[in-house]
């Protein structure tokens, strides 16, 4: 077998890697529980995200990711940390981008929903083939598709969210900056960067990934 493979990726994750992975997104959590620009949204955006950990955690045992797949998904729940934090139409980063290249709004946003397909399709990828035995187009096929549909599903559960819980945060909870195509939009970002993350794995050369416990 070839190195670079993605069998060759899919040995499993060291422990001292993702000792270092939960220790990272800890701390950062932590430092992002500190003060955020709103407490109230800071609450609503992690919802999802806690619950995500957590699922991770309690299905350690039964299902264990690649190394690549974890570090993947840590860097995705970092950048919403980062975005929790100052909610994501205030993040620094995003008004620098803005005045760089002349933007009519802040793209963090854009920007993580970009990265939501980007780093999320190759895991999403990694469960079909592995629980389901997908194989050949499918393999591509069907993650891109579930990523589409899953960013739609958020921006739904968001939406009942806000309205629910604190309807009065409903616009800086969704981020929307008073574009009413804002959620069309996100989902559109998170489709390309599904199909670019899965064009890249194929040109690669993937392979299967092996099925293991």
């Amino acid at each position: 077998m070839e190195p670079g493979t993605e069998r060759d990726l899919m040995d499993a994750p060291p422990r001292p890697l993702l000792l270092g992975l939960l220790l990272w997104y800890a701390a950062l959590w932590s430092w992002a529980a500190i003060d955020p620009h709103d407490r109230r949204d800071w609450l609503l955006e992690n919802i999802l995200a806690v619950t995500a950990v957590a699922v991770l955690l309690l299905t350690y045992r039964r299902f264990r990711f690649s190394a690549v797949s974890y570090c993947l998904i840590t860097l995705f729940l970092t950048l919403h940390a980062v975005g929790a934090h100052y909610t994501y139409a205030e993040v620094p980063v995003g008004f620098w981008l803005k005045d760089a290249f002349g933007l009519s709004r802040n793209p963090f946003d854009r920007i993580v929903h970009f990265a939501f397909g980007a780093l999320l399709a190759y895991p999403l990828r990694e469960i079909q083939i592995r629980l389901a035995g997908v194989r050949g187009f499918w393999s591509y096929y069907l993650p891109a598709s579930g990523i589409l549909a899953l960013s739609g599903l958020f921006e739904v559960i968001e939406a009942i969210v806000a309205i629910v819980v604190s309807p009065e945060l409903g616009t800086l909870y969704l981020g929307t900056q008073g574009d009413e195509w804002d959620a069309q939009k996100d989902m559109a970002a998170a489709f390309t960067g599904a199909v670019l993350a899965l064009a890249t794995t194929r040109m690669l050369g993937a392979r299967s990934f092996p099925r293991r416990p």
